[in-house]
């Protein structure tokens, strides 16, 4: 796509990379790219907000080019240094050496760092102001949200807020940038597992970021990752404040791990008798199978978690080690939590379920079920009481 005119004198010089096919390193974008937004104000003074990750660093230089022509860029308003928006700072700065780069005092240590740049800086504080000529910018620090040099941008004019990490998802629209130009339930799964995996351990500092936005005028929502919101900017944030108000859903996510298949068909008769104690959503997941980020952003939408895993060595079954880790990272403290732990000689996984809830404090509806091999009997009339348990927690 070329630039896109967002408001006068403002337009999206952003890129969609579909090269990168584990975000952080870490979450699939299963062939459904991400997009890293920058943006430029050509007003007298051309002001540029954010760069993108280095491997598009040219395809973003020519878009900034078919806005300004030849004139030159004042600053660079550097919201966040994380690589995907900061990357592209060396070459935009040989490009443009007389650039002022903005940011606050946070930013500067983590640039010189990573790029070794430390002179033509402009330090600025929460709620300072930066005049263009006919826009004038604010800038709102939001620390942790998610790294400690995290700000936001504010044009007053327009009415603009450049949101950096705020307000983004995964998965990059496909020929047009905007929500009106998109089918939005499409975003919904990539927004919830962008800000489970990513935001979810700050949601405490995610929530007072919002409050803190709260109080201005927005008419538009310009992200780092994701839509431009310029219909309807209510949507995106009613869901970031839901996520980060940790508000849940009635329904039940269980997560297995199984080696031959027994605990497999402990949590298949988990399923079954919770439809059966009037559970309407029950979403099911192999931790072997899936991967983990997909399982999280339904745990954080939904009240009710089953873990259910077998032994192994003394210990758990280690793709259940790596959700726990993950989970108490992120914290379940507004779920109903069970637990099945299966065994055949000895115990293991049940520890390790045991110091997760005390670690997370995590709201029990019972204690653990143990189930030695394949299910007796004994141990499928467990299953049903310990889900007719989690079905009335959940009312």
């Amino acid at each position: 796509m070329k630039a896109v005119k967002i408001k006068d004198d403002i337009f999206w010089i952003g890129v969609n990379d579909y090269q990168t096919t584990l975000f952080e390193g870490l979450w699939p974008l299963d062939g459904q790219g991400v997009s890293y937004n920058a943006y430029v104000i050509n007003d007298e003074k051309v002001a540029v907000i954010d760069t993108v990750k280095y491997i598009k660093e040219d395809e973003y230089l020519e878009k900034l080019k078919s806005i300004i022509g030849d004139k030159k860029v004042d600053y660079l308003i550097v919201n966040h240094m994380e690589p995907d928006h900061s990357s592209g700072i060396v070459q935009l700065f040989e490009a443009y050496p007389e650039m002022k780069i903005i940011g606050n005092k946070k930013t500067f240590p983590i640039m010189k760092n990573f790029y070794d740049i430390d002179h033509n800086l402009i330090e600025v504080c929460d709620g300072e102001s930066l005049s263009l000529g006919k826009h004038t910018l604010q800038f709102y620090m939001t620390p942790m949200v998610h790294w400690p040099e995290s700000m936001v941008t504010f044009e007053v004019t327009e009415k603009v807020l450049f949101s950096m990490d705020v307000f983004g998802s995964f998965k990059a629209p496909v020929g047009g940038i905007f929500d009106d130009q998109n089918d939005l339930d499409e975003f919904e799964l990539p927004t919830r597992r962008y800000y489970s995996t990513i935001v979810g351990k700050v949601a405490g500092q995610a929530l007072k970021a919002l409050n803190k936005l709260g109080g201005l005028e927005i008419g538009t929502i310009c992200p780092s990752h994701g839509l431009i919101w310029r219909d309807n900017p209510g949507h995106i944030l009613n869901q970031y404040v839901k996520m980060s108000k940790k508000e849940t859903d009635d329904g039940v996510v269980i997560c297995y791990g199984s080696m031959y298949g027994n605990t497999q068909k402990a949590a298949e008769l988990l399923a079954v008798a919770l439809k059966e104690a009037g559970v309407k959503t029950i979403k099911l997941y192999d931790v072997a199978q899936t991967d983990i980020s997909y399982m999280i952003a339904d745990i954080w939408k939904y009240k009710g978690l089953f873990l259910a895993s077998p032994s192994y060595y003394g210990k758990i079954y280690p793709k259940m080690a790596n959700l726990l880790y993950k989970l108490a990272e992120i914290k379940v403290d507004n779920h109903k939590v069970g637990f099945l732990a299966e065994y055949s000689w000895s115990g293991g996984a049940d520890k390790s379920f045991d110091e997760f809830a005390c670690d997370t404090k995590a709201d029990l509806i019972d204690e653990i079920l143990m189930i030695k091999g394949a299910p007796d009997e004994t141990e499928k009339n467990a299953i049903k009481a310990i889900a007719a348990k989690m079905a009335e927690s959940l009312k």
